[in-house]
């Protein structure tokens, strides 16, 4: 165990300057203990849900797309600050990390909805027009976990109702 007090801090807290040079060279921001690194896997999803209208056989990359946690992201990546990024997390100041945790969640359950209702859609348009509403649901969830990462911590508190929505889309089709 390391017992450096500047570990033991929580990231919310004010960081001392050495300790948060060590977090900005490895991409994290240091007053929230959060990296943006980890959204590049919702940014992903994303891109390939923008694709499907275009070119309705990336369903298949997106359907392939599984969802991973801010620790098992940057544990199946070649990070190189692997471990300091998760200590940083798991050190993060518990309402910030909450609030990010429940955006990310989410976006994951909005993203495995939109996968299943587009593995029961049989036409591709109805692929595309599930594609379409998941992206416009999602990036602005991204955007806003984005802001958690850099400090902004406000939330929307009525995220997209993801079921029902998918529900409706479906019903249509």
């Amino acid at each position: 165990m390391h017992s450096d007090r500047t570990t033991r801090r929580p990231a919310g807290s004010s960081v001392d300057p050495a300790r948060a040079a060590i977090l900005r060279a490895a991409n994290i921001n240091p007053r929230t203990g959060l990296a943006t690194d980890y959204l590049n896997h919702f940014n992903e999803a994303v891109m390939l849900l923008e694709m499907i209208p275009d070119i309705p056989e990336c369903a298949e990359d997106f359907l392939a797309w599984t969802p991973l946690t801010y620790p098992e992201h940057f544990t199946h990546t070649n990070f190189k600050a692997r471990d300091l990024v998760i200590e940083a997390y798991e050190q993060a100041e518990p309402s910030i990390r909450d609030k990010f945790d429940r955006l990310t969640q989410t976006m994951t359950e909005i993203l495995l909805a939109v996968g299943s209702a587009m593995r029961e859609a049989k036409q591709d348009k109805t692929k595309a027009k599930l594609a379409e509403e998941a992206a416009g649901w999602v990036k602005p969830l991204v955007t806003q976990a984005g802001g958690i990462i850099n400090g902004d911590i406000e939330v929307d508190p009525d995220p997209v109702d993801e079921v029902d929505t998918v529900d409706a889309i479906m019903a249509g089709y």
